[in-house]
Formats: structure tokens, sequence, C-alpha cells
């Protein structure tokens, strides 16, 4: 049975395979290629990937990159579409549904909304609870450096608080899009925000949303 993580991570290959190496991405100062690496990087040396939250690694990591970042990008790709190899966790299921649903996703709308021309996608209700559960366990770690409180809402109503304090702005939307706009995606994601005006400006324009 299909999961959401491999529906997802198949789309992702596809965006990125017609995309081509050079594409932006919402990624600040990356292009496909980058982000195609950085995919690779993260389920295939472990020894590597924690630098992005270990400042003693951060060294390795980015040699690892550009190592990665080097081979042919259509080898890229073919990596991130087969998955990863079988010694690593991410080849476990239930591991891959519950560390890549979000993170393909989220780099899937990367490659997507950076074009010119691209549209909201569809997204059954299923998914949608689901990114909303992963949305709800995450928001705190998400908004902890924000400059003011912060609300994620659901248009029927469920919220949950990225941030307490004041002054509040309230963000409602879809969780597909609630889930970019607390992963630092603001500029592309469709949500509707209530509060402050001077707190809406700055909220938007901090860097300290997202991991």
């Amino acid at each position: 049975m299909s999961t959401f993580a491999k529906r997802e991570r198949l789309l992702l290959a596809d965006l990125l395979e017609t995309a081509g190496p050079s594409a932006p991405t919402l990624c600040d100062g990356w292009r496909t290629r980058d982000l195609a690496a950085h995919v690779v990087v993260r389920e295939r040396r472990p020894d590597a990937a924690g630098g992005t939250l270990i400042k003693q690694l951060a060294s390795r990591l980015d040699r690892v990159m550009e190592e990665y970042g080097a081979k042919p990008y259509e080898e890229l790709v073919q990596l991130i579409r087969t998955g990863p190899p079988r010694f690593s966790p991410f080849s476990l299921k239930q591991v891959d549904e519950a560390a890549n649903t979000v993170e393909f996703y989220v780099h899937a709308e990367d490659v997507r909304r950076a074009q010119p021309d691209w549209s909201p996608r569809e997204l059954d209700p299923v998914f949608q609870d689901t990114l909303w559960s992963r949305l709800e366990r995450s928001a705190r770690l998400m908004g902890r450096g924000i400059p003011t409180g912060l609300v994620l809402r659901r248009p029927n109503g469920q919220t949950t608080v990225a941030h307490r304090g004041t002054p509040v702005v309230t963000a409602t939307g879809e969780p597909s899009e609630l889930l970019l706009f607390a992963y630092g995606r603001q500029s592309a994601a469709k949500v509707e925000l209530e509060g402050e005006k001077d707190a809406i400006a700055r909220l938007h324009e901090t860097r300290q949303l997202g991991i």
C-alpha cells in the first residue's frame, strides 16, 4: 500500500526532473540541484546530515553536500525516487512515513511554488488531517523564536498555538498552507492573517519561523 511519504517522494522526484538542475526554489540560496543534494544526503549520509542542527558537524555537512552536489543531476533525482538503501532507518515504512511525509511535502512545494505559473494542489481530507496532526506536534518548535504570538487555525475552527506572546497574530488556512507558513514559507503560503498591522508585518519578515 502506498503511503503519503512515498507519494510525496515520487512527486518531488518528478518535479525536480521536470524543473532541471538550475531552477529556483523557496529555500534561500538553493537551486533545484542543491535541494536534491540535501534530500539525498539527509537519507544516505547520517554522519553528515546532523550538521543542520549540530554546529560541530556543519563543516562536514558542507563538504558532503558539495560532494553530492557535484554528482550528475539525473543520478540525484533517481536516488530520491528509488529511496534510501536498506541499511538506512528511512527504509522502514513507519520511519519513512513519520520522518518524510512533511519533509517531502514541503520540498515539493519549494519546487512548485518557486515557478511563476504554479497553482494550489487539491489535497484529500485524510492528507490534510495528517498534516494537521504533524503541525500540532511541531508548531511550538517552529515558532519558538518569532517576535509575536502566533495561533494557527483551520477553517473548521481547530487551533494550535505556535508561540505564546503579544501581540497575537492568527493565521487561518488549510493545514497544508499553515504547515508551509510555519516552516518559514510565509510569502508562498495561502493563509489569512489577523492581528495588529505591525505584528503581521514583523511576522512576514522574520526568518525565525521553521527549523
